[in-house]
């Protein structure tokens, strides 16, 4: 298979290039730059939607995993802009470019995040569930609806909603380690907001999972079986590394070091499963937070 990949630099998409190109598949990585001699990789203008040379004609797939890194700092109005336009508007413009390509991808692999279902406290969430409020779930439904008229054009269209993404290589994860390490983790808030996760190899393997089942359209929840409370996050990933977690953060300081973000990230609760992903099959290699949490840090 012939996979195209934008992102492919980012903590998931470098993971992806290295799985698929291990098992044999040839990957064609969207660069927002001229591609280095010898690199298999296309200039790809997200501005435009313009992929230099053919390249959604050779591609079987695209997995569409760029976008601005909504956790990389305060969400000032122009950072809130910029979020948006990595994700919708270039979603729109690079599914026209395929959509209008002689002979386009069969399938489009295209991230999405559970930000969708915004705060549901206890809520049992899946596929089904309605959307919920704030920016980042309007900005999840916007991105979704992008890739529609690559649906409209007969690609199979999948839109993983993805979760916390575990991997010491980058992520919300490789955040808190240092302090969890250095004795300084805690419990964020009142601790009873749900946190839906996914180990970084589970997290793969669900993407090679969509690439190849014919029966999944659609949205399809990114995220292990077993959501857990924040409280019970704090507690595990201390328990791997050794370490107490005694110093608590409350909901007022993380809104005053974070501001709106604080409420959409860290404050949130979302306790989704991924019911469409298990029900086509898939069988996750690490369903519970502590093994997830012990492979990826190899505790």
């Amino acid at each position: 298979m012939i996979v195209a990949v934008t992102g492919s630099s980012g903590l998931v998409g470098s993971a992806l290039v290295s799985f698929l190109s291990t098992r044999g598949d040839r990957v064609i990585s969207l660069v927002r730059r001229e591609p280095r001699p010898g690199e298999d990789a296309l200039r790809w203008d997200p501005a435009s939607g313009a992929i230099a040379a053919a390249g959604p004609a050779t591609a079987d797939a695209v997995v569409h995993l760029a976008g601005e890194n909504v956790a990389a700092g305060r969400w000032t109005a122009a950072r809130k802009a910029r979020i948006r336009e990595s994700r919708v508007a270039a979603t729109a413009r690079l599914v026209d470019t395929l959509s209008r390509a002689a002979a386009p991808p069969r399938v489009l692999v295209c991230a999405s995040a559970i930000g969708y279902y915004g705060d549901r406290r206890d809520e049992l969430l899946t596929e089904q569930s309605a959307p919920g409020t704030g920016f980042l779930a309007q900005v999840c439904r916007e991105w979704e609806a992008a890739s529609a008229a690559a649906a409209a054009r007969g690609i199979r269209v999948v839109n993983l909603r993805i979760g916390l993404v575990l991997s010491p290589a980058g992520g919300g994860l490789a955040k808190m380690l240092t302090p969890f390490r250095l004795g300084l983790g805690g419990v964020i808030g009142g601790g009873g907001q749900w946190i839906s996760w996914i180990a970084l190899a589970d997290m793969i393997d669900a993407i090679g999972h969509a690439l190849a089942t014919d029966s999944l359209r659609g949205p399809v929840n990114a995220v292990a079986p077993t959501p857990v409370t924040n409280a019970e996050f704090t507690r595990t990933l201390a328990r791997v590394l050794g370490r107490p977690a005694l110093l608590p953060i409350p909901a007022f300081a993380a809104r005053l070091a974070f501001g709106e973000m604080a409420d959409a990230l860290l404050l949130t609760s979302q306790r989704v499963v991924p019911a469409r992903l298990q029900a086509s099959g898939f069988t996750f290699r690490h369903p519970t937070l502590e093994g997830a949490l012990r492979h990826e840090l190899g505790r």
